[in-house]
């Protein structure tokens, strides 16, 4: 299923894939997530190239490997991430900040992703899946999941935190922060009991609209919502010293608001990407938990609905393609 051009539906298409070049891999996939991140390259506000194959959530078995390539063997599980690959030289990938490479490639903007039936993969920036979960729960936790942890990580360590936004990545998150011994506040959309419902399920200590502020001054704030007028209300919502972490890659644009509200040594982050490292802790973090994650299933040849049922926030938890 592939973008011609950005604003349009995805479009079934055939093609036969060539064999892996150097460092490669070719993939069957099994299961590939779906993110609010498709949505951004469906609509053009990403820096992506069209015509596309959207989906960086992908679990595959290997079909065949190309040469310099050691260690994988056909038959192998493995997970496709957001991160293609990197340059290896700027000062960003030599500093141990490959996350913010001058030169990377994106699975499912800039190379083709995981909304078929194979893919193709650099084998450097695949990740070994823990065997307890399967394909299908394991898709979302390669971006929702990473990602998710990346910002909970620059959040700080504080034991109180809001998450903004309760899809796949917050639903994930939440139970590792629960599991880390913190206070979990969930803000959906006002009036959407059902989610905040799903929420306080997880073991999250409140749960209200986006509208409201939490009971608490709360330690952190991480915003998964791509809504830019969050930003101001979860300034008010974090204590002095707190953070404010903004999860996703696209945002629309950030309100003014007073200087009072940033005062006292608050502080607004934003988390680009991830790296092979936060690939390797979150799993094993997630496996520890355990994280179960809530999907929905969706055929391949549906993956036009599944994004039309993201967008319009009718998803419990995260969609997932099965070709």
């Amino acid at each position: 299923m592939r973008f011609d051009r950005p604003g349009t539906p995805l479009v079934h298409t055939a093609r036969d894939f060539p064999a892996p070049g150097p460092g490669e891999l070719l993939l069957e996939v099994a299961a590939c997530g779906v993110c609010r991140t498709d949505l951004h390259v469906a609509d053009g506000e990403i820096a992506a190239t069209y015509p596309r194959v959207p989906g960086h959530e992908i679990v595959g078995r290997v079909v065949a490997i190309g040469s310099e390539v050691s260690g994988i063997k056909p038959g192998d599980r493995m997970g496709v991430p957001w991160l293609g690959s990197t340059c290896g030289r700027c000062r960003y990938c030599l500093g141990g900040h490959e996350n913010l490479c001058d030169f990377p490639s994106f699975t499912g903007a800039t190379r083709d992703g995981g909304y078929g039936t194979h893919v193709l993969a650099d084998a450097r920036y695949c990740l070994r899946i823990p065997e307890r979960f399967e394909d299908v729960e394991a898709a979302p936790l390669l971006c929702a999941g990473l990602i998710g942890y990346r910002a909970l990580e620059m959040a700080g360590e504080g034991e109180s935190v809001a998450l903004y936004g309760f899809g796949a990545a917050a639903h994930i998150i939440a139970q590792v922060a629960i599991w880390q011994g913190r206070r979990v506040h969930a803000l959906t959309r006002p009036g959407d009991t059902k989610t905040q419902a799903f929420a306080r399920s997880l073991g999250c200590a409140w749960a209200g609209g986006s509208d409201v502020s939490p009971p608490e001054e709360v330690d952190a704030a991480i915003i998964f919502a791509a809504a830019g007028e969050l930003v101001p209300q979860a300034l008010r919502a974090v204590r002095k010293g707190g953070r404010v972490v903004c999860a996703g890659i696209h945002m629309s644009d950030i309100p003014s608001f007073p200087y009072a509200d940033l005062w006292g040594e608050r502080a607004i982050l934003s988390v680009a990407n991830l790296t092979r490292a936060d690939g390797k802790a979150f799993f094993e973090v997630a496996e520890r938990v355990p994280v179960r994650t809530t999907v929905t299933p969706y055929p391949l040849a549906h993956a036009n609905e599944a994004l039309d049922d993201l967008r319009a926030g009718r998803l419990e938890g995260a969609a997932v393609l099965v070709p």
